[in-house]
């Protein structure tokens, strides 16, 4: 499987989240990151990484090779044994491996092929993000995107008007709130989608995935304990489900006025149409999707 993590605007910790949700995806699958962020990387950075192998090795070697393990061969490992594929910390550096990695025949396809492994999962860290963003290729690429936001007026106003089209940028979208803000009921009534959960407020967590001091350690036993960790483990549960195949139905043709796909994050949620003021009303979530997860900023 592939996954495509980003935000649309600000910082709302995309890097962070990633690398909690590569170090929490559930066993046996093999899970792996690529930094993929046109602004540069941070992993190598915070965990004092060698400047290769990593995503600008990747992108020359794609070139020549379509090797089912190339991606694996670009990864470093971090100390809890996470594998990652770091992109260095100049955006220029980043963004010209990012455009190298953009031809679906070479960059896109080596990380098709490698999420496509039965047991594989490749988690991209794609960072803030626009329709001209080089690391776009791999959005629309992967299986499915996970969206973190700021749930402040000001974030949730910039979405507004562009859900829509987000979207569409892969068949299974969802949303996760960041930090403290308006509940996920206010939000999924303002904007018509419903947030897979909150990404709660937890420094320590935080700091061992950001490879800083804490009074937690790397590995299971700090990750998988903390509440970034937990949080980060349910959204995967949540992206596989949805990945399973759904039962068999009679095709049926498709009606003039059939409602184009729009973001979600659980099933059920109706594609309601946007009224004149480009908000979709949705009803007022599940019980158990408030109290998924609950905290501060991260």
């Amino acid at each position: 499987m592939l996954v495509a993590v980003l935000s649309v605007k600000g910082s709302p910790g995309v890097t962070t989240f990633s690398v909690a949700l590569a170090a929490r995806w559930p066993s046996p699958t093999r899970a792996l990151l690529v930094e993929a962020d046109p602004s540069g990387g941070d992993v190598g950075t915070r965990f004092s990484l060698e400047s290769a192998p990593g995503l600008v090795s990747l992108a020359v070697a794609a070139r020549r090779s379509d090797d089912p393990a190339l991606l694996w061969q670009h990864a470093q490992v971090l100390p809890g044994g996470l594998p990652v594929v770091a992109a260095p910390p100049d955006a220029d550096r980043a963004r010209a491996a990012l455009s190298a990695l953009a031809d679906p025949t070479t960059g896109a396809g080596v990380l098709r092929t490698a999420a496509s492994a039965s047991d594989s999962v490749v988690i991209v860290d794609c960072g803030r993000i626009d329709a001209g963003s080089p690391a776009m290729p791999i959005v629309r690429s992967a299986d499915a995107m996970v969206l973190l936001t700021r749930a402040h007026a000001d974030d949730l106003a910039h979405l507004a008007r562009r859900l829509n089209a987000i979207g569409r940028w892969t068949a299974h979208p969802a949303m996760l709130l960041v930090g403290d803000g308006y509940s996920t009921t206010d939000v999924a009534r303002e904007l018509g989608v419903l947030p897979l959960g909150r990404v709660p407020h937890d420094p320590h967590g935080a700091a061992v995935l950001c490879g800083r001091p804490s009074t937690l350690r790397w590995g299971r036993s700090g990750p998988a304990h903390s509440a970034l960790g937990q949080i980060a483990h349910k959204v995967a549960k949540v992206l596989i489900a949805e990945q399973a195949p759904a039962p068999a139905v009679p095709r049926q043709a498709p009606a003039d006025n059939q409602p184009v796909p729009v973001l979600h994050a659980v099933p059920g949620v109706p594609a309601n149409p946007i009224s004149v003021n480009g908000l979709r009303l949705a009803p007022p979530p599940p019980p158990n999707m408030e109290n998924i997860s609950r905290g501060g900023q991260a």
